[in-house]
């Protein structure tokens, strides 16, 4: 079989996908093997692919696909989350845009639009990872709002309540205007945006002309001031206490209190409260019993409690105000001010503080053990760095308010009479029977309009995805799925949602199976640009992955990603990486059809059997590196020893020791060793890039496959003991081919020009054994062993041995003295670091031994050269 002269991607990757997908590879059953499972996080039905995605989906295909080959039993769980706001948002704008408002219809009949949207667009992204590689088990594909996951969600909800975990009561909550509903602290995005400080004053009552003046951004919050509070230190306003303060334009009187949580040196020493309309006032004015008048409706605007500009919007009530107040002559003065605004992620309207009825989950009780498991190590965090953000986190845990005022979304299970009485049940009969027990009216019956949040289905998805049954009955056994996948072996996410998402996990785990719901959670980094900015739309910084797969094909992109993906660091992401990605599948390319084109002749001697051996080794040395840094979690460093081992090692190196002169044949031996070692390698890609590995894995060179011998099932090489000395000894022939190529560079000798090398030993390697590599790599003439120095000569060290190359005259004897000169004084600096080292006694008993020896080895080494050195300096 001929193989084109280029790799196209384009000609390879759909065809081994639907490959796998007939073979079913990526299908996962209970079985007698050791399981190895990884749920997706489950990106949102209106998303698509971006570079975030693309990081995190091949870190996990990457694990899952190794794991296979491992001869686990690998499953990747997929799916999506049914995000309920971004998901009525889209479906309010799709309504809009054939003429219909969301008010003016039934929540039945939006729920069928919704799902119209959901069937249509919902699915776009897990296509997408197709095209990327993505070896998910597709048909245990699962979507948070499926009628068995929403189930759970419901079951969850009253047995939580049932535990007195859930409550419903009025609190202070983000509050996004524009999709009029609560909103969780993860979907707040705060963002510095230049505002206006205010300066307005308020009238002390009775006094004809005394007045305090506060600072603040939001003067249209005014009329729903509740206190005005200053510290009970600060001497200047002394003089004031007891008194009370008018509301600049409404003149309504309200209490000057005294708490020290003002900070006397910060604006005028003095703050309005406004316990509404702001969280830290709002405490405040529950410690010293203020009333609480909110001014806002659901949607921004005020209401009539505002007494003025009742139908504005906030914003432009606030520009309003403010020129009110200058016309009044209460606005001191405004200053240009920066301050963080804190924006609804998706609506991107500026989140108003809102004190609002809503459903919470009590979080401290499921906390503490949810602690306890990463504290432990029951469940290792991935870098360990985010260890304390997790303990802080979970030690000053908040109640997590669980209910939105949408209509996409699992229903909120509880009921209400016509008297506003209510009880949690999962169906209006159960209801009515609460009712009835309880001996209330079951007149006027309606089921709670809110829905719960997101993130109440998808902390549950670990089980979920296997029984959503158990969820809400943790007495439950669960079934043989559950019992064998959970719990999973590693989750792979974005440190924001760690305590969001992740934590939540962990607590619905310890709550209806006793245990951890995963074992590692590999926590991946922001992509940013080359210059550090955070990739968005907005910036127009973001490539889209699909394009970026169609120029460098889905291997260059997944080696692109890793290359520069350290676990918990942020990468900076340049589509150069993608390039070199592709110029590696293209390396491997080209080395195979080096390998192919060769003809064999069984009746050669075989020449290369140091070669050989050297590589075999040199191969599992590699491999032992490579398995440390998967055991950590490094994933971006065992791409890179990979990628060093296959261009520098294999391609540089071994190809070139033992490829046969121009048109000549190759002896048997060397063309099966390197066959088999090509197979190795394409084993060791094989989790990285798929589809490069697999196409040249069914090639004739390997003889006849079966159609299930496929890339994607073989056996993951392990790795074996190796010849330290061989490997050793091997460095060294190669910077004696090294040193030797660069005097011909230096000297302008062409390659063709056979040069003699003489060695002068002081080691115990043995370079007859090395000769055919040396004279084949180097094009040396002849090879002889010198007793001393070689007067006029070129020479170098490589280890402890000296070389020189006879030059007939051609050498530069001042370059020559100006080369060692130099290379002295870099040994004499380096030999001064190491002298600093072993002469600080607290280094010498504390460091290991093997270090403190390493140390005095180079020491050793660095003063042996320079002895060389400066004998070489003598002759010249």
């Amino acid at each position: 079989m001929s193989i084109a002269k280029t790799y196209n991607p384009k000609e390879t990757e759909d065809k081994w996908y639907q490959y796998w997908l007939d073979k079913k590879f990526f299908k996962s059953v209970p079985d007698d093997r050791e399981p190895y499972t990884i749920v997706i996080p489950p990106p949102n039905v209106t998303g698509v692919l971006h570079m975030g995605h693309m990081l995190n989906n091949t870190i996990q295909d990457v694990l899952i696909r190794r794991a296979r080959m491992q001869g686990k039993n690998a499953c990747w769980v997929p799916g999506t989350d049914h995000a309920s706001i971004a998901t009525e948002a889209k479906v309010v704008a799709m309504l809009k845009e054939r003429g219909i408002e969301k008010k003016d219809i039934t929540r039945e009949e939006f729920l069928k639009y919704a799902w119209e949207w959901k069937e249509k667009y919902g699915g776009i992204i897990l296509k997408q990872l197709e095209k990327l590689g993505a070896s998910c088990d597709w048909d245990r594909t699962s979507f948070t709002m499926d009628e068995a996951l929403s189930e759970a969600v419901i079951d969850t909800f009253i047995h939580l309540y049932k535990k007195g975990l859930v409550y419903r009561g009025v609190r202070m909550v983000n509050w996004d205007p524009k999709g009029k509903t609560a909103v969780s602290d993860e979907e707040v995005i705060r963002k510095e945006v230049n505002q206006k400080l205010y300066y307005i004053k308020y009238a002390v009552a009775g006094s004809a002309d005394e007045f305090v003046t506060i600072a603040t951004t939001r003067p249209e919050t005014i009329m729903a001031d509740t206190a005005v509070c200053i510290n009970p230190n600060d001497e200047r306003y002394k003089h004031l206490k007891g008194k009370k303060v008018l509301v600049p334009l409404i003149n309504r009187e309200i209490p000057l209190i005294e708490d020290e949580y003002v900070e006397m040196e910060f604006g005028t020493g003095c703050l309005k409260v406004t316990p509404a309309h702001d969280l830290n006032d709002y405490e405040l004015g529950l410690k010293h019993q203020l009333p609480v008048i909110d001014i806002l409706n659901d949607d921004g605007t005020l209401n009539e409690k505002a007494e003025i500009l009742v139908g504005e919007d906030r914003f432009a009530a606030r520009k309003k105000v403010a020129v009110m107040l200058e016309e009044a002559g209460q606005l001191d003065k405004v200053e240009d001010y920066k301050s963080h605004v804190g924006f609804s992620e998706r609506t991107d309207a500026a989140i108003e503080p809102k004190l609002s009825m809503q459903w919470f989950c009590k979080m401290e009780e499921m906390a503490k053990p949810a602690l306890d498991y990463v504290l432990n190590g029951d469940i290792k965090l991935i870098p360990d760095k985010f260890i304390n953000t997790y303990r802080h986190w979970m030690e000053n845990v908040k109640d997590w308010c669980i209910s939105r005022q949408l209509w996409w979304g699992q229903r909120i299970p509880a009921w209400y009479n016509e008297s506003g009485q209510w009880v949690v049940a999962k169906t209006q009969s159960e209801a009515e029977a609460e009712f009835e027990k309880a001996g209330f009216t079951t007149n006027g019956i309606r089921q709670d309009e809110d829905v719960v949040d997101t993130w109440f289905s998808s902390w549950l998805w670990p089980i979920s995805v296997f029984d959503p049954s158990v969820c809400g009955h943790p007495e439950k056994e669960g079934n043989a799925d559950l019992n064998y996948y959970y719990p999973t072996n590693d989750l792979v996410t974005a440190p924001e949602i760690l305590f969001f998402w992740v934590a939540r996990m962990i607590m619905a785990g310890n709550e209806f199976r006793g245990e951890v719901p995963f074992r590692n959670v590999y926590l991946t980094g922001i992509v940013r640009d080359k210059i550090g900015r955070k990739m968005s739309k907005s910036l127009g910084n973001s490539p889209d992955p699909i394009d970026l797969i169609e120029k460098y094909g889905a291997d260059g992109v997944r080696v692109g990603m890793l290359l520069c993906s350290p676990a918990g660091n942020d990468l900076m992401f340049d589509e150069s990486y993608c390039e070199q990605g592709r110029n590696f599948a293209n390396k491997i390319w080209n080395a195979f059809r080096l390998v192919k084109g060769w003809e064999v002749n069984s009746e050669l001697e075989a020449p290369n059997a140091k070669a050989i051996h050297w590589f075999d080794n040199r191969f599992n040395e590699a491999l032992a590196e490579i398995e440390s840094h998967f055991s950590q979690y490094r994933l971006s460093e065992a791409l890179m020893a990979i990628y060093k081992l296959v261009w520098d090692d294999f391609c540089s190196w071994y190809l070139e020791m033992v490829k046969p002169a121009y048109q000549q044949p190759i002896d048997k031996a060397t063309f099966d060793a390197t066959t088999a070692f090509f197979e190795r390698v394409l084993t060791l890609i094989h989790p990285f890039m798929p589809f490069i590995s697999e196409e040249l894995w069914h090639d004739e060179i390997f003889g006849e496959r079966t159609a299930d011998d496929c890339c994607i099932v073989a056996s993951y090489p392990h790795s074996q003991s190796v010849d330290e000395n061989l490997l050793k000894e091997v460095e060294i022939v190669k910077q004696v081919i090294s040193e030797v190529r660069n005097i011909r560079n230096s000297k302008q000798i062409s390659p063709k020009e056979a040069l003699p090398l003489s060695v002068k030993v002081n080691s115990g390697i043995d370079y007859d054994s090395n000769l055919t590599v040396i004279k084949k790599l180097a094009n040396i003439s002849d090879f002889s062993f010198a007793e001393d120095k070689i007067a006029g000569a070129t020479s170098f060290i490589a280890g402890r041995d000296e070389f020189f190359v006879v030059l007939e005259g051609n050498i530069d004897k001042e370059a020559e003295k100006e080369r060692i000169s130099k290379e002295l004084e870099y040994l004499h600096g380096f030999l001064k670091s190491v002298d600093a080292k072993l002469s600080n006694e607290r280094f010498v008993q504390n460091a290991k031994a093997d270090i403190v020896d390493n140390e005095r080895k180079k020491k050793a080494d660095a003063e042996a050269k320079i002895a060389m050195l400066q004998e070489s300096l003598k002759v010249l």
